[in-house]
C-alpha cells in the first residue's frame, strides 16, 4: 500500500505508514455490497453509546480490581498510571492468570494485559468487529487525545447489529 504523503511502500492493512506516520486506514476500505455492510463501514463507535471506563492504578492489589468489576457489573477495568493507558485487566485476564492461585500480593500490573490494542472513538463499527475477531478480544479501550474516554464490548456490538438487523 502506497502512503499518498510520502509516498513509500507499506504492508496492507497497516493502520499508518511506517515511514511518515500518515493515516492509512481509509485507503483500503472494502466496496460494501449490501446496505447493512454500508452502516457498519459508515457508523461510529460512539453510535454505541459505549460505557465510561472504569480504572485502576498497576500498583492495585488485584483482589481490587475484580472487587471493582464487580460492584460496577463491567468485564474489564483500564489500568492507567498517572492518567495514561498502560494496561486492561479483563474477567478473562483473571480467570486464567489468578486460578488456582494465592491472591496476597498479587498486584494489577502482574496479571494485567499491557499495552492494549485500542480504537479511536471515531473509527467505525466495521474496524471494532475486525479488531475483535482477528485479536480474539472482548472489549477495546476507545482513546481520544491519548486518554481513555471509553470501552467498546463485544457485548455492545452484538447489541448494535440485532437493532440494525431487526
Amino acid at each position: 500500500m502506497i502512503c499518498p504523503v510520502c509516498q513509500s511502500d507499506n504492508l496492507p492493512g497497516s493502520d499508518e505508514c511506517e515511514n511518515c506516520g500518515a493515516d492509512l486506514r481509509s485507503l483500503d476500505l472494502p466496496s460494501p455490497a449490501t446496505p447493512f455492510e454500508a452502516r457498519l463501514l459508515e457508523e461510529r463507535l460512539t453510535e454505541l453509546e459505549p460505557r465510561r471506563p472504569i480504572a485502576v492504578a498497576p500498583t492495585d492489589p488485584a483482589t481490587r480490581a475484580i472487587a471493582v468489576m464487580q460492584e460496577h457489573r463491567v468485564g474489564c477495568v483500564v489500568v492507567e498510571d498517572g492518567g495514561r493507558l498502560v494496561g486492561i485487566l479483563t474477567e478473562r485476564d483473571a480467570l486464567l492468570k489468578l486460578a488456582g492461585r494465592p491472591l496476597e500480593g498479587i498486584a494489577v500490573r502482574d496479571v494485567m494485559t499491557p499495552d492494549p490494542v485500542v480504537l479511536r472513538v471515531d473509527d467505525t463499527i466495521a474496524v471494532a468487529i475486525h479488531k475483535m475477531a482477528v485479536g480474539g478480544f472482548r472489549h477495546i479501550p476507545l482513546v481520544r487525545d491519548g486518554r481513555v474516554t471509553a470501552i467498546v464490548s463485544a457485548r455492545d456490538l452484538t447489541h448494535h447489529l440485532v437493532e440494525l438487523l431487526g
